[in-house]
Formats: C-alpha cells, sequence, structure tokens
C-alpha cells in the first residue's frame, strides 16, 4: 500500500469564464515556496469554444440520459479542443508561474501515458425529447494515472501542469473531463485535498442563490447532493464522489475569482465533501 501524500494537493482550475487564472497562479507561487507540493490539472471549454467559434467549427454540447452535458468531439473537435487546451491554456498557464519563479511543466495524459481512458466511441445522447446515439466521438473515460511521472516530476523539484486529453488503448489522443481528471489524478497520488476551483461559490441548493451555499457534505450525503447539482456541476460532485471513493481526504468545490483562491478554499471556503 503507497504512502498518503499529505502535503500534495491537486487542484482543478475551472476552463468557464471568470475563473482567474493570475490570482490562482500566484497564491499557488506562494504556498510552493512554502514547501507545498501541487499538482495543477486546468479546463479550458471557454478557450475551446472561442476558438471553435472562430474557425467555423463551433462546439456541439450534448446531454446523456442521465442528464450529464458533454461536449461532443468528433475528430476536428478534438484538434480545436487540443489547439486551445493543450496548445495555448496549457502553455501560457505554465508561462504565468514560470514569471513567478515556479518551475512548472506542462503535459497532457498523452504524454508519457500519463492518462488512460477507454475510448466512447459512440455515445448516447438525448435530443428534443428523444434518444440517440451518435459515433465518431473521441472522448474517454480515464481508467489508469501513471502516478509515477508525477511522482517522478514533483520529487524533481517541477510542479505538473496538466491538460485533459487522454490516451486511449490505441493510443488515440481523448478530450476527457477536466473534472473527473483531477479526481483521478488525486486519487492515484493519495492526496490529501482535491479543490475544484470554478466561477461559483461552491454547490448550491437552489442556484444561483449564493445565500444557499452548502458547506459540508458528507460522504454519504453525495447522491443527495447531485440533485442539487446543475449544468456542469453535477460533473464536479461526481468527480468529488470518484475522489473520495478512491482514498482522497477531502474535496473542496471553491471560487476561483476571489484573491488567494487556493488558501481561501483549503480555509473551508466553499462546499467540503469528506
Amino acid at each position: 500500500m503507497t504512502k498518503k501524500n499529505t502535503a500534495i494537493t491537486v487542484v482543478k482550475l475551472g476552463g468557464t469564464e471568470g475563473v482567474d487564472f493570475s490570482a490562482i497562479s500566484a497564491d499557488a507561487a506562494k504556498m510552493i515556496a512554502e514547501g507545498q507540493k501541487l499538482v495543477l490539472v486546468h479546463g479550458g471549454s471557454a478557450e475551446a469554444n472561442a476558438l471553435g467559434e472562430a474557425v467555423g467549427k463551433p462546439p456541439r454540447f450534448v446531454t446523456s440520459p442521465s442528464g450529464y452535458t458533454s461536449r461532443y468531439t468528433n475528430r476536428e473537435t478534438l484538434e480545436v479542443f487540443a489547439m486551445a487546451v493543450n496548445g495555448k491554456m496549457n502553455t501560457f498557464l505554465v508561462e504565468q508561474l514560470q514569471m513567478l519563479g515556479v518551475n512548472a511543466l506542462g503535459l497532457c495524459g498523452v504524454d508519457g501515458g500519463l492518462l488512460k481512458a477507454k475510448r466512447k466511441s459512440a455515445i448516447r445522447i438525448v435530443e428534443n425529447g428523444k434518444r440517440k446515439m451518435l459515433k465518431d466521438d473521441y472522448t474517454g473515460k480515464i481508467n489508469a494515472v501513471n502516478a509515477d511521472l508525477l511522482n517522478t516530476l514533483l520529487d524533481a523539484g517541477y510542479v505538473p501542469v496538466v491538460a485533459p486529453l487522454a490516451m486511449s488503448e490505441k493510443g488515440e489522443a481523448l478530450n476527457v473531463d477536466a473534472d473527473r481528471a483531477a479526481a483521478e489524478v488525486a486519487a492515484a497520488l493519495d492526496a490529501d485535498t482535491l479543490l475544484l476551483l470554478t466561477a461559483v461559490p461552491g454547490l448550491m441548493s437552489n442556484f444561483p442563490d449564493e445565500s444557499t451555499l452548502i458547506k459540508e457534505i458528507p460522504q454519504a450525503g453525495i447522491e443527495k447532493a447531485l440533485d442539487y447539482a446543475e449544468g456542469r456541476m453535477k460533473k464536479k460532485v461526481l468527480g468529488a464522489k470518484e475522489a473520495l471513493n478512491g482514498g482522497v481526504g477531502q474535496v473542496i468545490i471553491s471560487d476561483g475569482r476571489v484573491e488567494n483562491p487556493i488558501s481561501n478554499a483549503l480555509a473551508g471556503n466553499g462546499t467540503v465533501l469528506k
């Protein structure tokens, strides 16, 4: 059994508009200077959407029969997603950290076989009240994380910055959900804490009324919490469930728009699941 890395915190930076990457980077730099080990996993949905619109390939979002929303990713869409998320977002997030004195190293799940996933070549969706099958999809569900690679980088003094692309059993690049990727990374590292930083204060029982923020959810209450989650928040709560089931000590869904967002979340501000 591996020893729990209590000093490791996995931070997922939301890819939606409003999340302050500069504030997160500055807070991360302070914590790393104090000896904290961090692994960053980022999204990039807003950037991918904007690039898709700019090149005439706007995104198509679909809803599964169980109510989860995701990006339909054919090969053309995958290329746009990779350009935006692995190309632009990852590079400039690493740039921000390097400018703050952090020896960040950008990679995606294809690099070194970091994230391996089972490809869903066809997905079931509900559209206009009817169930359909979409083929030629390049998305997947992560089933293995190369924790040795991440630990090697951490031990060498690097800060891994991971983009949400994974590798199929055939070596194909796949779009994977960044929240669930962060959950799998945290579980594989046996991390103490997973932070999911987003553009809201946490999970609310009556979204968007911030006065209905749910401060704490025990692991046994996560299924009920899914009833409150709307839109992308469903994936975050599902990721939290998977992380806790994988042995992560706690998951905090917190506001990525505030000053010192990582420290703020670690102080218990947001929704704490454990």
